[in-house]
């Protein structure tokens, strides 16, 4: 009986990887669909954000079937009550990448972003999807050294959204109102995909310590 609900919980978190992977990739084909003006992947993500909700649902009903058919404790309980956070933040993660497939359609078949701030983008995508690949690692390792090493992407998504907005602020500016606005929303929404996927680290590290490390992101 304990080892069939030991393989139950190991079963969830590979559900929540498995979010983690379909978050990590919608936001990489976000960005190529920001980047490019790619219509076909803005749609493509905007499609598939059902399957993350879809995903998102299955695992809060097996996590609450756990609690209530196995009255866990301890680690356990850690275990199922984390699962149910991460899975929110990483529904967020989900969202957050459909915002960006959707400005991207919203202003095809011209490019949202200016080239003076494109360059900006491409790396804020790349240290977003490094860090959802890197809490799908984590959920499965359950390493909490490798979870607090998620804060340092966190850093460099958080530099690179102060130098963004340095640009948008310039009284150079030349790009108008509607291209800041724009501008402003998206790297935002980069910036808390990084803080969601910070807080499903913390999630693994209460699961291992029994103790939630120091808020900063995970109200985010």
């Amino acid at each position: 009986m304990r080892e069939a609900y030991h393989d139950e919980l190991a079963q969830l978190a590979d559900e929540l990887a498995g979010m983690c992977s379909m978050v990590g990739d919608a936001m990489e084909l976000a960005t190529r669909a920001l980047l490019d003006a790619d219509l076909g992947l803005a749609e493509q993500v905007i499609s598939d954000d059902a399957k993350v909700d879809e995903a998102r649902s299955a695992c809060e009903e097996h996590a609450y079937a756990l609690l209530a058919l196995q009255a866990p404790v301890a680690t356990d309980l850690r275990t199922v009550l984390a699962a149910i956070h991460a899975s929110e933040s990483l529904e967020r993660m989900g969202d957050l990448a459909l915002h960006v497939a959707k400005a991207a359609r919203r202003r095809h078949p011209q490019p949202v972003l200016p080239d003076s701030v494109a360059a900006y983008f491409a790396e804020m995508g790349r240290v977003a999807v490094s860090l959802a690949r890197k809490a799908e690692q984590v959920i499965q390792s359950k390493d909490i050294e490798q979870a607090r090493s998620l804060e340092d992407a966190d850093d460099e998504m958080d530099d690179l959204h102060r130098h963004l907005f340095s640009v948008i602020m310039d009284r150079e500016w030349p790009h108008g109102v509607a291209a800041a606005v724009d501008v402003t929303l998206l790297g935002r929404f980069y910036e808390r995909f990084a803080d969601h996927a910070v807080s499903v680290g913390k999630r693994v590290v209460f699961v291992v310590t029994g103790r939630m490390p120091g808020s900063g992101h995970d109200d985010a």
